[in-house]
């Protein structure tokens, strides 16, 4: 990889270039999804992984939607971040 340049598979989510999404957010969704498995993803399969920008939203809602406050709290934070109108301005900006 040249000089000033990212490799894109370091910056892609599951190596989708269409939908990046930063490694470490990437790495806390699945941690979320490892800690909220089996009480609030039951219905998916055992080694699902959300592999695009919105699988990991609408994963991260199951979680908001069937966990406790923690789970809603936790997937709250990485849902807004992810959210694609987390970046447009609001209406009292």
């Amino acid at each position: 990889m040249p000089d000033g340049l990212v490799d894109p598979a370091q910056t892609c989510y599951r190596g989708d270039m269409m939908d990046r999404i930063d490694e470490d957010v990437r790495r806390q969704i699945d941690q979320l999804v490892d800690a909220y498995r089996d009480r609030c993803l039951w219905f998916l399969r055992a080694d699902y992984y959300p592999t695009d920008r919105q699988e990991a939203l609408r994963t991260l809602d199951y979680i908001r939607r069937y966990g406790d406050r923690e789970a809603f709290r936790k997937a709250g934070e990485l849902y807004q971040w992810l959210s694609p109108d987390s970046s447009r301005p609001s209406a009292t900006s």
